[in-house]
């Protein structure tokens, strides 16, 4: 079953449980497919690859993440609640996320794999570290965990 099939079950589940926050949260992810399906589609492509699904599920992640702060930052804890209880739903169609512990050992593995040594090799490590925790870590955690480690 596909993403975009999962989310319209969803969506029933939620109407007929009377969940106002788990509706709007999978109407949005399914905005946001749809969006981007057309827009693949004037390109010539037939349909979403589950990489593109994992991206845009991602990316609503984010927005709520970055939400969360604002309204946190501005008092509006009413806000950032909703907002995270959208985050708690999208999360659950996103892969597991790993532990701290367990994206430390993969960051230790790409530090040494590319011998990076010094700040000036940032670069180096969070491309392959991105690409290798793609859907699985945060980019901020991932970020400060490589900073972290090559200024020691």
């Amino acid at each position: 079953m596909s993403l975009k099939d999962q989310i319209s079950e969803e969506i029933k589940a939620a109407m007929k449980a009377k969940d106002k926050v788990r509706l709007e949260a999978v109407r949005s992810i399914k905005k946001v497919l749809i969006e981007k399906e057309s827009e693949v589609k004037g390109k010539g492509q037939d349909a979403l690859t589950p990489e593109q699904e994992l991206e845009v599920l991602m990316q609503q992640a984010k927005q709520r993440r970055d939400s969360i702060a604002q309204y946190q930052q501005a008092g509006r804890e009413d806000l950032a609640e909703t907002e995270k209880a959208e985050l708690a739903v999208i999360e659950e169609f996103l892969p597991q996320q790993l532990s701290d512990s367990e994206v430390a050992a993969i960051v230790d593995e790409i530090i040494a794999e590319v011998n990076a040594t010094s700040p000036k090799d940032m670069g180096k490590v969070m491309g392959p570290a991105m690409e290798r925790l793609k859907g699985q870590a945060d980019g901020k955690k991932v970020q400060e965990l490589v900073k972290a480690k090559l200024n020691q």
